[in-house]
């Protein structure tokens, strides 16, 4: 059985992010780390490698982005994966999320050359977009089904059970692989690389492709081809100071109900 985790290097969120002339992201000029979301989907690629007992499996962390996006593959790595995919090229920056899961897909493809993929599996969505479309994009691509949003997974065979909350009730889907599943920050906690994960990641091995190795035309990722561009961007204004009412008379109540009123809160 082979899984493909998608892992994303993302801007640290404690950081001071700033927009490049061009209004993308700046990537290069604050540190980063893979996204949160997920290492989710990599515990749970991880935790049904576990459970496959007896059976050969393996788990491939598979990320697109510039240079220092290796870092996400290399967490992956030393969370248990055992091999990992970097796709990058100077063409991607700027992309959108239909040239991403185009890349993706192409790149789930190349994969699966040396073996069938049986299941793809992301994040519930990235922390610095939290697009969440990704996942269905790349479903439609590989024409494969999707699961979207599972908080357990369950496997037997080529059967699949997963559970999916709701803000209203809870329902759980069978489907039979391969499939495209993307998982919650309630499928289970992720786990930290040990030391021996860390020592043992330096030896697995990581592919590097590029736009070419993919067959993907430069033309049609990429900024200049992108559906969806930021127009502007500003600075979000300094925080003022709140106003204080000091109650002496009894007259704080008042105050306070006039300034909810003034905000139409109430």
């Amino acid at each position: 059985m082979k899984i493909v985790v998608l892992v994303k290097y993302v801007p640290d969120a404690t950081a001071d992010r700033q927009f490049e002339s061009d209004h993308t992201v700046d990537r290069a000029g604050v540190p980063g780390l893979l996204s949160e979301l997920d290492e989710y989907a990599v515990e749970q690629a991880l935790q049904l490698k576990e459970k496959a007992e007896g059976e050969d499996v393996e788990v491939v962390a598979l990320t697109v982005g510039p240079e220092a996006a290796a870092e996400a593959v290399k967490k992956a790595l030393q969370m248990g994966a055992d091999s990992g995919v970097h796709v990058t090229d100077e063409a991607i920056a700027g992309s959108d999320y239909l040239a991403t899961s185009q890349v993706l897909a192409a790149a789930v493809r190349k994969v699966g050359e040396s073996g069938a993929v049986d299941l793809v599996l992301c994040g519930m969505a990235s922390t610095d977009a939290s697009g969440s479309v990704v996942p269905a994009m790349l479903a439609e691509r590989l024409d494969l089904p999707q699961v979207t949003l599972g908080s357990v997974i369950e496997r037997q065979g080529d059967q699949v059970r997963i559970k999916r909350d709701g803000d209203t009730s809870t329902e759980v889907i069978g489907a039979t692989l391969p499939i495209v599943l993307s998982v919650t920050d309630q499928s289970g906690e992720a786990r930290y690389p040990s030391f021996k994960g860390i020592m043992a990641a330096k030896k697995k091995p990581v592919e590097t492709w590029s736009l070419a190795d993919l067959g993907v035309d430069a033309g049609e990722v990429g900024l200049d081809a992108a559906w969806s561009k930021v127009e502007a961007a500003e600075a979000r204004p300094p925080r003022t100071q709140g106003e204080i009412v000091t109650d002496e008379d009894g007259s704080g109540a008042t105050a306070l109900v006039d300034f909810l009123a003034s905000k139409k809160f109430i």
